[in-house]
């Protein structure tokens, strides 16, 4: 169930951008200061404590460090998508590769840990919606083909069951499992920072940014 709902997140909001092609896209980035306080608190409150738990802290630290250096090295390719930052270049129509590929390494390693805590799975649900939603603006809006862009979304929303399958299946993932969870760790902390610093025009105040917050780390909190 689980996995089809990993897919259902990314395939939904690419089936209502299709259909409905709203030229006011409002909300979405309220709805991405939501999704990146929900699964900065669902890790600090749930995975970091299970990592401390079972292996050595200063070993954990430098893995945590290892998946913000893989996300940075990521977003050297996928231009931030994974945190709602993309851009349509109107001359581009090839397809894009290099963001497809970084986009499904992303993608794959949040499924890692999904079988390591069940509310995790609720906060990579909350994360995929709004850029799923953003990553089929700029698929809808660039000059690529119908069969190229739904290629490029069933492919990338098949990544995080993968990876969730693998972890539950291979025992080199069981055997580092705590290492495997730091580097996706490293990856959230790193995205879900991001978008909360990025998800207000110019970085100014905003009294319903800030109330989307609060409210995303209080239900984080009671699950």
């Amino acid at each position: 169930m689980s996995y089809i709902l990993l897919i259902l997140a990314v395939l939904l909001p690419f089936g209502f951008m299709t259909v409905t092609r709203p030229k006011k896209r409002l909300g979405l980035r309220l709805l991405l200061a939501f999704s990146g306080a929900f699964l900065l608190a669902l890790t600090i409150f749930e995975l970091l404590p299970e990592v401390y738990q079972e292996t050595n802290a200063r070993t954990i630290g430098i893995y945590i460090m290892m998946g913000i250096l893989l996300q940075i090295f990521l977003e050297f390719f996928s231009k931030g998508a994974e945190h709602g930052h993309i851009h349509v270049k109107d001359e581009k129509l090839e397809f894009p590769w290099l963001l497809f590929i970084s986009l499904c390494i992303h993608a794959f390693m949040e499924g890692l840990p999904l079988n390591t805590t069940k509310p995790i799975l609720y906060g990579i649900l909350v994360h995929k919606i709004p850029i799923a939603l953003i990553l089929s603006i700029f698929l809808l809006d660039s000059k690529l083909k119908t069969f190229q862009a739904v290629f490029f979304i069933l492919v990338f929303s098949f990544m995080t069951p993968l990876g969730s399958l693998l972890a539950a299946n291979l025992e080199f993932i069981s055997v580092y499992k705590a290492p495997i969870t730091a580097l996706v760790i490293g990856i959230f902390l790193h995205i879900s920072t991001v978008i909360l610093f990025e998800s207000s025009q110019g970085h100014t105040f905003n009294i319903r940014k800030l109330l989307v917050i609060i409210l995303g780390i209080i239900i984080a909190y009671s699950i």
